[in-house]
């Protein structure tokens, strides 16, 4: 089974996240790296360690690389918002029938065998299996557990139609979400429930499913248009009870004090989550960041602070970055997100 992992500019996450693999995965698998403008000697690093993973570089990598080093230089935004959904689908094309995908920022925090789970996604003609997630909102869906497993089959309690009344009810186009709201029918909540067809990168697809998810997304993220692809999906092989499935314990996490960039957390501070990375990764290329630390929970607080004590950046001191991460969390726990 092919293990892809996103990768932009967090190379001391990304440690992390490998060191997490060969840690709890069990089976026979292949770890595929989806770089999108990690500067280079921190890939060469990273290679060193993991001589047997391979390294793939989308096709804006050296444009995005450029991007880090204005950004230090001058303080430009780097544009998150720009992703490489060429690379991650020619990636999935190409991985094996079933495949994990994740990001440099989350790591496994128990044993799972692929193996096993491979072999119950076939029995069962599964399309996702989560290994981990993050919202603790109530799963409206009926729940099997699939005996002498760990896995729960979840039977979305979902409004389902052609992609064009989708279109009606996501976009509320003609008032018809609110015609269904008045009606009791929805509420602020029922949109939400549609995230049980899809994982926040800590899951395992079926390569046809992913495929489908992703189909007619290009450069830039659309989370809407991804759940209307599933429910098309979802129509056609709505007889099956494990389309869609999760693990009865969490075997990944990920971090809510950092981000790859500023992009999608904005919150009036003056502190450069750029810089911040640039700080940690040198810091772990030197040796003197531990890739572990705290594990399986996220770094320590304190641990960062350290550095940036050290560094004292005037665009990333470190009583400021710690305002930015708790304004961070304060956005999931408003999702019902436990966060610490």
């Amino acid at each position: 089974m092919d293990i892809l992992i996103k990768s932009f500019n967090r190379p001391f996450y990304l440690d992390r996240c490998l060191q997490s693999i060969y840690k709890f995965v069990e089976g026979n698998f292949d770890v595929k790296i989806l770089d999108d403008g990690t500067p280079e000697k921190y890939l060469e690093k990273i290679q060193e360690k993991y001589p047997k993973i391979e390294i793939f570089k989308s096709e804006n990598y050296l444009k995005k690389t450029k991007s880090i080093e204005e950004n230090l230089k001058s303080g430009k935004e780097i544009d998150g918002f720009e992703i490489p959904t060429k690379l991650w689908t020619n990636a999935a094309k190409n991985a094996s029938e079933y495949f994990i995908m994740t990001e440099d920022d989350v790591w496994f925090t128990g044993k799972i065998n692929l193996d096993f789970l491979e072999k119950k996604m076939r029995e069962y003609d599964m399309a996702l299996i989560k290994l981990g997630w993050i919202s603790n909102r109530n799963i409206n869906a009926e729940q099997i557990l699939i005996p002498e497993t760990d896995i729960i089959s979840l039977k979305p309690k979902i409004f389902t139609a052609p992609r064009k009344i989708m279109n009606y009810f996501f976009d509320n186009q003609f008032k018809f979400f609110s015609f269904l709201y008045k009606l009791k029918l929805v509420d602020n909540n029922t949109k939400n429930d549609y995230w049980i067809m899809n994982s926040l990168l800590m899951g395992i697809y079926n390569k046809r499913y992913w495929l489908k998810v992703w189909e007619k997304i290009d450069g830039k993220v659309d989370e809407k248009l991804q759940i209307k692809n599933a429910v098309q999906w979802f129509r056609k092989h709505r007889k099956n009870p494990h389309n869609f499935n999760k693990l009865e314990t969490l075997k990944m996490n990920t971090t809510f004090i950092s981000s790859a960039t500023n992009s999608y957390h904005q919150y009036q501070t003056d502190c450069d989550i750029n810089v911040f990375n640039h700080i940690m990764s040198e810091e772990w290329y030197r040796g003197n960041l531990d890739a572990l630390e705290n594990f399986p929970k996220d770094f320590s607080e304190d641990y960062f602070v350290n550095f940036l004590d050290q560094r004292n950046h005037p665009k990333c001191f470190s009583e400021v970055w710690k305002k930015w991460a708790e304004n961070f969390k304060e956005q999931y726990r408003k999702q019902d997100v436990t966060v610490d």
